[in-house]
């Protein structure tokens, strides 16, 4: 164990500050695309809500002071020319925080209370601290002073409109400095008592970072400087079991896209596998745990929501051969049985609901049940037959053939690949023009083709495809690649929108899936190519939820751990190749 293992600094504007297991963070957004002036607890249980405030203030006029915020996995930090204020995670549920020469204003971050909404704050007599009781997270909120002194209290049992909460200052005849613990809990636990300086509480997390990146990045080096950097965006995602989460779960974001997606959790899955392989084995069955009667995936899954809608495209069996093989420890024979039962159910979910009587190949209700959904190969109709959907199925029955083989099911095995063969030649057939795949109107039966990359997914198949659709598919491909990376609507379209979410930026997702086509199908030029330019994005500007493709920025959510796993990834691959 290294002297300093304090890992990147980051933007708390980018990336929230967090910890491993914990459904709070520390950050000024607190609400989609909205950023305070203040930092916040913002807690991700029963959704996303700010709670408290937190002001350090001048201790001259007990105005706003005027700081610089520093961040780095173990601890975040307001620094002045007067002093400092620092915050460290103790436990999951549980931060300290100390200051010398700015005293800190906690408020609650809605100023109103009613009887269904807001937080209601009072002294705990029993437990000699401070609560904020918040109708949102149904959370209570408790601050204990260690040292230092309430110097104010306002709006303590106050019912309406009203600033709610304390100021910590330093005791007069101290050197300066306080210290505090705010902890996130149900409706009651004993008193808070320090069983560590605050010094050793942030060496302790700095150092559980530290292990975890040694662990998921060990080929890490000068070559891909932002392998550090997307370990923390996952690490510090990443909740424990709680509400309607069965496990320990890598959000999407603790900024607000707060859920696990079912099919942005593969990429997660896969880049824990190595280093953490039951971690990466519960990203994978999360939302099969959710699964309905059907055989059907939700949408997505959160502390207090699931929902079935939607659903997400069938990636898993692609994402379960890959996971097989990457996972240090490899997965028993019961656990293989189980996985193959869930998979089978949400192939048989695809094949039943999602055939029409007399077809061969399923369709999407709507754009959403892609993962892609405003594609411009959705425009014309909404309930359609594509190529990219076929693909995956193809793959996943490919999976389960080769699950039935190892599970000593022989009949099972012929029947998956059965159905692998003839879907593929149906796709061919139906879907195939010679130059490229147009998608079909389940009610209209009209086709058509689009200027969108899903249009090119099918590259998926990779060794499976015949080489002249795989030259043909790499060709498009390629037209779609800018400096930073791989366009989901051709620049050259007219419904190409800069940030027109799937009709233009850089996605994570296809760029993984696709350079693992290209890979498999012997185009490793553009595959090398892809792969360098995603890499460099992340590099350049995070791991934002998509790009814009042609200038790199980030958009959207700016802490997304699909972006950051599929950097991990692509990084991982380029340094097992020899990569420099």
């Amino acid at each position: 164990m290294t002297a300093d293992r304090s890992g990147p600094a980051f933007s708390v504007h980018d990336i929230p500050f967090s910890t491993h297991g914990s459904w709070f963070d520390i950050s000024p957004v607190v609400a989609e695309k909205t950023h305070a002036e203040d930092l916040h607890l913002v807690s991700h249980q029963n959704g996303m809500h700010a709670v408290l405030r937190l002001v350090p203030l001048d201790a001259a006029t007990g105005e706003r002071a005027e700081t610089r915020v520093e961040a780095t996995p173990g601890l975040l930090s307001w620094i002045s020319a007067a002093g400092r204020v620092d915050l460290a995670y103790e436990s999951p549920d549980t931060v300290r925080l100390r200051g010398a020469g700015l005293p800190l204003r906690i408020s609650a971050a809605a100023r109103t209370l009613t009887p269904f909404s807001g937080t209601y704050f009072f002294r705990d007599a029993a437990a000699d601290a401070y609560v904020f009781t918040s109708y949102e997270t149904g959370r209570r909120y408790r601050v204990t002073v260690l040292s230092g002194t309430v110097a104010d209290t306002f709006g303590s049992q106050v019912l309406g409109s009203r600033d709610r909460g304390l100021t910590l200052a330093a005791d007069t005849d101290t050197d300066g400095c306080w210290e505090i613990a705010v902890e996130e809990l149900d409706t009651a636990r004993p008193p808070y008592a320090s069983t560590a300086t605050f010094g050793k509480i942030a060496e302790a997390v700095q150092n559980s970072f530290g292990d975890f990146v040694d662990t998921v990045a060990p080929w890490r080096s000068s070559s891909t400087p932002a392998a550090e950097l997307a370990a923390y965006v996952v690490w510090s995602a990443t909740v424990r079991p709680a509400g309607l989460v069965s496990r320990p779960a890598v959000l999407m974001s603790k900024h607000w896209m707060d859920k696990v997606w079912s099919w942005d959790h593969c990429f997660n899955a896969l880049a824990l596998a190595p280093g953490c392989p039951e971690l990466a084995w519960d990203q994978y069955h999360l939302p099969f745990d959710h699964q309905d009667q059907t055989g059907a995936l939700p949408d997505s899954v959160t502390h207090s929501e699931i929902l079935h809608n939607f659903v997400k495209p069938p990636i898993h069996g692609w994402a379960f051969g890959h996971l097989r093989r990457r996972l240090t420890t490899p997965p028993g024979r019961a656990e293989l049985a189980e996985t193959y039962d869930r998979l089978e159910r949400w192939t048989d979910f695809w094949l039943n609901a999602r055939r029409a009587p007399g077809t061969a190949l399923p369709h999407y209700q709507h754009g959403n049940d892609s993962g892609w959904d405003n594609a411009t190969i959705f425009d014309p109709e909404r309930v359609v037959v594509t190529a990219d959907l076929a693909a995956f199925l193809i793959l996943q029955l490919r999976e389960l053939a080769d699950l039935a083989t190892y599970l000593g099911r022989p009949d099972a095995a012929r029947r998956w690949t059965r159905a692998a063969v003839t879907a593929q030649a149906a796709m061919l057939d139906q879907l195939w023009t010679g130059d490229r795949f147009v998608a079909r109107g389940v009610d209209s039966g009209d086709t058509w083709h689009s200027s969108s990359l899903l249009d090119l997914m099918p590259i998926v198949l990779g060794e499976h495809l015949p080489d002249e659709v795989s030259g043909v598919l790499a060709g498009r491909i390629e037209a779609h690649l800018t400096p930073h990376g791989l366009a989901t609507e051709l620049p050259s379209s007219p419904h190409y929108l800069s940030d027109g979410y799937w009709r233009g930026p850089i996605w994570a997702p296809p760029t993984v899936l696709i350079e693992d086509g290209l890979r498999r199908s012997g185009h490793l030029r553009l595959a090398d190519e892809i792969s360098a330019r995603f890499r460099v994005l992340c590099e350049t500007h995070g791991f934002a939820e998509n790009f814009d493709a042609l200038t790199g920025t980030g958009l959207r959510d700016r802490a997304y751990t699909w972006t950051a796993s599929s950097y991990l990834l692509l990084a991982e691959a380029h340094a097992g190749r020899g990569g420099h």
